[in-house]
């Protein structure tokens, strides 16, 4: 295991994803996303960010994904696959905003964890921009396409 920022300190970031103070709780997602680049303390709390993508607000889905996502090269136990299905869903998401952030990091899934790069491509070539407003549609299907030329490369 590395080092890095000490667990009490992650645990508190991570209760702070799910609070009431959006601010607050986008400052912790910060802090997360940069630990998670330098060490795997933050994947100790997986099981956390697979419950957010469930969450009734889509800020809450959207940190948990992008914590999924920038933990996937310490994955080394799998467990993005339980949840796969659940991520690739939010490429629909209700709102426009929170999947045209989670198409945007499926990259990242798929460079640390190339076993799934097929089903993450398929979802991609399945996913509907047509379901947003039109001034969204073109916005997810250009980063639907260079999602798809980052896997694909």
């Amino acid at each position: 295991m590395n080092g890095g920022a000490p667990m009490e300190n992650i645990a508190q970031l991570v209760d702070a994803l799910t609070g009431p103070d959006n601010d607050a709780a986008y400052d912790a997602l910060k802090r997360l996303l940069s630990e998670s680049a330098d060490s795997d303390q933050v994947y100790r709390h997986f099981d956390a960010f697979a419950k957010m993508l469930d969450g009734a607000n889509s800020f809450v889905r959207t940190r948990g994904f992008l914590l999924i996502a920038a933990n996937a090269r310490w994955d080394a136990e799998h467990r993005i696959d339980a949840v796969l299905d659940r991520c690739l869903q939010r490429i629909g998401d209700e709102k426009p905003i929170a999947a045209r952030t989670c198409i945007q990091a499926l990259p990242d899934i798929a460079a640390h964890r190339p076993e799934l790069a097929e089903a993450i491509a398929d979802a991609l070539r399945g996913a509907d921009p047509g379901r947003y407003k039109e001034t969204m549609r073109g916005l997810v299907a250009k980063d639907i396409r260079e999602a798809l030329r980052k896997i694909e490369a």
